[in-house]
């Protein structure tokens, strides 16, 4: 099986959003933990960063395979 260079950038996309979205819920985690009463706006921030990081994942997922 032939490692291409379009494989490594794949999965170099995801991982990086995977180590995105880890590090935002880590954050909203111990915010929830220091200021409970606002858990509802951190986790609603937190949902809306994860998810324009998927979508950016997912634009750079298009551009690699068109590209490669």
């Amino acid at each position: 099986m032939e490692l291409s260079l379009t494989t490594i950038g794949l999965g170099m996309i995801i991982i990086g959003a995977g180590y995105g979205i880890a590090r935002i819920a880590q954050s909203a985690m111990e915010a929830m933990g220091r200021q409970p009463e606002i858990s509802s706006k951190i986790q609603t921030a937190m949902i809306i960063a994860a998810a324009l990081i998927e979508g950016a994942a997912l634009f750079a997922i298009v551009v690699t395979w068109l590209v490669g």
